[in-house]
């Protein structure tokens, strides 16, 4: 993988990256690194394990910037290994920019500071929808080629299973499927001729010098376009308020207007539709990734989702019979555990993050509970074995290289992150103060150590309340030339880089 990234940095910029740092990635099964060059130049690397998103994803940035359309620019492609590099945006995403906003004013309803980015986003949005609809390549639209009856179905269905089962909200299933059918015929009676970007929310877009640029449209299909705007003004994790919501839907049409006639009082009766099932389709992502794997940072949106419901209901709800849906949603929001902020993330959780070596036993219980993770890293490959790596550690770049294209690495990556990243969940909506992760190879400089900074990385990126501690049990044994060994170290892996793979 890092080879790869090596290559197509220098068939872009002329040199190889000087470092190459892996960043939080977006909930999907993708990595992401950061690659910097020699003068600072810098891009962003993805490791996408699905073939046809990653085809999808290209496509369509391609189309997308034939019309001038904000998107990034793709550096390099190698297809075989579903590696891509890209424009790097920056960190700052406009969910970024609206929380800073809140800090700076925490005594408004909305943030005035950064309406004029969403008047800019809403002005952009149309141009996605009509004019980028008309150089997509729909035949590589991934899953479906357009967001029809199936794919509603999918959404409703994935609302019910992952969110209201498993919040144990009752519902009668077949009453509930025949309303589901009812309403798919309803929102499939909207204008669906046009683009759906499908995940048009605060985290997808990405704000460089002021200006808003646009990411992770890979899931787009045909489709309506009052989907994309509901997705935005409704987004749980902003909690836009209604006038705001108001002002900035009829900016979304004015805008519209410049490219095609609308029916404004027949787009808002599909709209109040399509804000349901944008709803229903983001509650059940939360309840899939909070209730079902554990991760309670997707249960914060809950009880904003609630309200976004409540006020559906208080306004009208939709323009049919949808009785068994509406119950639902009653029922839900009747239910006091989802309009809390709870369950939370509560203060005080630390990992114990660390690196031993097992000659020198296990490490001592740095919580205090006797609990905790202990992984024998001893099925990977050893650096140490090597003469160059010897006096360097895991945490020093050649070693870091030399794992990394161990194919096994990767693998037990996986594990591991997925068997802490349950236990941190449960840890934190119970209430629990400490938790321990320990690395243990033959002599806890290489491997262990590798995987203890890999883990406590993750983990500060992902769950910023969580107080992660580091120990490498064995540090005072290390070599100490390792600075001059790295040096050395570092000029062979370079060496190897340039050869032609």
């Amino acid at each position: 993988m890092e080879k790869i990234f090596r290559r197509l940095f220098k068939q872009h910029f002329g040199k190889p990256p000087v470092s190459i740092l892996e960043i939080a990635g977006d909930g999907s099964a993708r990595q992401m690194f950061r690659l910097v060059g020699e003068e600072m130049e810098t891009a962003v690397g993805v490791v996408g394990p699905d073939a046809d998103e990653n085809r999808a994803f290209l496509s369509f940035t391609k189309a997308f910037r034939s019309i001038d359309l904000p998107v990034p620019q793709i550096y390099g492609v190698d297809e075989k290994a579903g590696i891509y590099l890209e424009e790097d945006l920056g960190e700052t995403t406009l969910f970024d920019a609206v929380t800073q906003a809140r800090r700076e004013d925490p005594g408004a309803d909305f943030p005035a500071a950064v309406l004029p980015v969403y008047r800019r986003i809403l002005e952009l949005l149309p141009r996605f929808q009509v004019e980028g609809g008309k150089v997509i390549d729909y035949s590589l639209a991934y899953p479906r080629a357009a967001f029809d009856r199936q794919s509603i179905l999918w959404d409703l269905n994935y609302f019910k299973y992952h969110f209201l089962k498993l919040a144990h909200i009752p519902f009668n299933e077949a009453r509930l499927e025949k309303d589901f059918r009812r309403f798919a015929t309803f929102l499939l009676g909207a204008d669906t001729r046009h683009f759906l970007y499908r995940d048009f929310q605060s985290r997808n877009m990405m704000l460089r010098d002021g200006e808003p640029w646009f990411i992770d449209y890979q899931g787009g299909r045909r489709g309506a376009l009052q989907y994309d705007v509901a997705s935005l003004l409704y987004d749980p994790k902003v909690g836009m308020t209604e006038p705001v919501r108001e002002e900035l839907l009829d900016h979304y049409l004015a805008n519209l207007e410049k490219l095609l006639p609308v029916d404004r009082d027949r787009f808002r009766q599909h709209f109040r539709g399509y804000v349901l099932v944008r709803i229903m389709q983001a509650m059940g992502a939360y309840g899939y990734r909070g209730f079902y794997e554990r991760k309670p940072r997707f249960l914060q949106s809950v009880p904003q989702a609630v309200r976004n419901i409540e006020r559906i209901l208080e306004t009208g709800f939709v323009s049919i019979e949808l009785p068994e849906l509406q119950a639902v949603f009653e029922r839900i929001c009747k239910t006091t555990s989802l309009r809390k902020a709870a369950p939370q993330a509560l203060p005080g959780l630390t990992v114990h993050v660390g690196s031993f070596s097992f000659k020198g036993g296990y490490p001592e219980d740095g919580g205090g509970h006797g609990g905790g993770f202990v992984f024998d890293c001893r099925a990977i490959h050893n650096p140490g074995r090597y003469a160059e790596y010897a006096p360097l550690c895991g945490c020093d770049e050649p070693v870091v290289y030399f794992l990394e294209q161990q194919p096994e690495v990767e693998e037990f990556w996986g594990h591991v992150r997925g068997l802490v990243e349950s236990h941190v969940g449960v840890w934190l909506t119970r209430g629990f103060a400490s938790l321990s992760a320990n690395f243990g190879c033959t002599g806890g400089q290489h491997r262990s150590v590798y995987f203890a900074e890999r883990l406590a990385a993750f983990l500060r990126a992902h769950y910023p309340s969580v107080n992660v501690v580091l120990t490498h049990r064995e540090e005072s044994k290390w070599p100490a030339n390792r600075e001059q060994a790295e040096i050395a170290a570092a000029g062979a892996a370079a060496g190897a880089a340039s050869k032609p793979e």
